[in-house]
């Protein structure tokens, strides 16, 4: 019988699957059913991944991972018939996603699913959140040219097929780890897809023994290309948001147009323009980086443009401005909106003719310089205000960047926080075990308002408080720890080795639960009432609200509806 997956089913309940969790830790053992498992460090998984990349190639090392998931899908479809077999085809399959989800490889929300095992029919559609074969990439490998999860990809094909009693291929049609926006695969007989035959290649052991010594050549090669790279980067990052900006850098480089960087404090600003500088003509001629801000407002003519002896009490003797220091480079400008309204003219003269005068002389210098100006407030509404000139603004604002702040690219954090911790761990000669798994969710959560440079003090201080070969802890990052999203409650053990809500030791219903029985306070109450508030925090979006409570956009819809809350709204 055909069985469809219903939107508005609940498939969060799998407390059928945390009861087989024991933990005989005398024994030095973790069961989950009759199956003895492991707990293991992500960063241990992750440096083994990038060993195999290195070592096997990328498609030698997808094999394998594949392979490996393979395994694993296979016994969880057997436990799966043991654990529920008086439930329909549809509550049966669905411990796989809820068993992905419990070992903590990825939260799997379906799409769409038909099943009909007495014909042999099935296709399938589900979203991955947050990949732990994503994590990897983002800390240990970078972006890849193609989807990156396949473990979890393996495990779905071999779960699937020993259910259904026949080949069943999933495919990644979009992955995070490659810079899609969502993790999606879909699965279907492999006999309707095209390259089955080239994809079944990749569950055959393969030795590569013969292949060792052109790998390392190859790595060898790359390693000496990116040796001649250094220093040639836009700072860290690979999220779109990032890559995005990068891009518009890269066709203003080469040219001569002025470039206007706009973004928060923090954001690295400075970084940019070095990297400008470095990808120019001007990369062999000097690179002079001006705070304007910095400056004493009736000094700053002279710092920028020189000056002659004699031309105010204290000028001794005569010297050249970061202008002339920076003849045939290039010079940035740093909180430039900071300029005094005669050094706006000076500066407006010297984009316009390419050349200056200094302070208290009457000849006039030629300068070639490429200028890159940066200001963390609106030049816009400075000139509105009167407080910067609309001819220079004009002159500036010919190319200008926005750099987008570090909450609207934290996939990049984990490369920064790497970044980082090397940079420390060299200054301060020690070396630490990176940061904590709860000390990183915290970081991820939080929203950074000082942005990279906010996150380079807060490493140094994690550093500076670890000892060495230990764990930089929240507690070594912040003083006081931030306010952040909220976290989901977590599962903890109890005495007889069952995973539990709550606190360790207390029994499966907390105290809100007794507070909400022991108020007479119905199901349809508490439903309502977590529907509102999702939706108020969710500023009334369907689908976001949906993601707080775990729920599908369509499953969510419905019961608001039928609560008359989507009327309201």
């Amino acid at each position: 019988m055909a069985v469809t997956y219903k939107p508005q089913l609940n498939y969060v309940d799998f407390r059928d699957l945390t009861e087989q969790i024991r933990f005989q830790s005398t024994e030095g053992k973790i069961w989950f059913g009759e199956q003895r498992m492991l707990l293991m460090h992500l960063n241990a998984m992750a440096a083994f991944r990038r060993e195999m990349v290195n070592s096997m190639g990328v498609e030698r090392a997808k094999g394998f991972f594949l392979r490996l998931g393979y395994q694993s899908g296979v016994r969880d479809a057997e436990l799966a018939r043991k654990l529920r077999p008086h439930c329909d085809e549809l509550d049966i399959f669905l411990a796989g996603p809820q068993l992905h989800s419990l070992k903590g490889m990825v939260k799997v929300i379906p799409l769409e699913i038909d099943i009909d095992q007495e014909t042999g029919e099935f296709y399938g559609k589900l979203e991955w959140i947050d990949s732990f074969e994503v994590e990897i990439c983002q800390t240990e490998l970078g972006q890849m040219d193609q989807p990156a999860c396949w473990a979890l990809l393996g495990y779905a094909c071999a779960y699937t097929s020993s259910f259904m009693g026949r080949e069943i291929i999933f495919r990644e049609i979009s992955c995070r780890g490659c810079g899609d926006e969502k993790c999606v695969i879909e699965g279907k007989p492999a006999e309707q897809w095209e390259d089955a035959e080239e994809f079944a290649r990749y569950f055959k052991a393969d030795p590569i023994i013969e292949e060792l010594y052109d790998l390392q050549a190859q790595l060898s090669s790359l390693r000496s290309s990116l040796e001649k790279q250094q220093g040639q980067y836009y700072g860290i990052g690979q999220s779109a948001a990032y890559n995005k900006v990068c891009k518009m850098i890269d066709k203003a480089a080469q040219g001569k147009v002025s470039v206007l960087l706009l973004g928060e404090t923090g954001v690295g600003k400075e970084v940019i323009a070095r990297s400008v500088h470095l990808r120019s003509e001007r990369a062999e001629s000097p690179f002079v980086a001006v705070n304007c801000a910095a400056i004493p407002p009736d000094l700053i003519e002279a710092e920028l443009f020189g000056v002659e002896k004699g031309a105010y009490t204290g000028a001794n003797q005569s010297r050249e401005g970061k202008f002339e220091r920076a003849n045939g480079g290039t010079i940035f400008l740093d909180e430039v909106i900071e300029l005094t309204p005669r050094a706006q003219a000076t500066l407006l003269r010297v984009l316009q003719e390419g050349e200056l005068e200094r302070v208290g002389d009457n000849r006039t210098r030629k300068v070639n310089v490429r200028v890159i100006a940066a200001t963390n407030e609106s030049l816009e509404q400075a000139v509105e205000e009167g407080r910067f000139r609309a001819d220079l603004f004009y002159r500036l604002n010919v190319f200008p960047v926005k750099i987008p702040p570090l909450r609207d690219r934290l996939e990049d954090l984990p490369v920064l926080i790497e970044h980082f911790l090397g940079k420390f761990h060299s200054e301060y000669d020690k070396r630490t075990l990176g940061l904590s798994d709860k000390a990183l969710d915290l970081c991820l959560r939080y929203h950074w308002p000082g942005n990279i440079r906010e996150l380079e003090n807060v490493i140094e201080r994690g550093v500076i408080l670890t000892d060495n070969n230990e764990t930089i802890s929240q507690e070594a990052l912040f003083v006081v720890s931030p306010s952040t999203a909220e976290s989901s409650p977590t599962d903890c053990v109890d005495q007889g080795g069952k995973v539990t809500n709550g606190e360790p030791g207390n029994s499966t219903t907390g105290h809100w639960s007794e507070h909400i029985l022991g108020a007479n306070i119905s199901l349809e109450e508490v439903e309502e009432t977590l529907m509102r508030e999702a939706m108020e925090r969710a500023n009334q979006n369907v689908s976001k609200a949906a993601r707080i409570l775990g729920l599908t956009r369509p499953a969510l819809a419905y019961r608001l509806k039928k609560s008359g809350i989507l009327a309201e709204t």
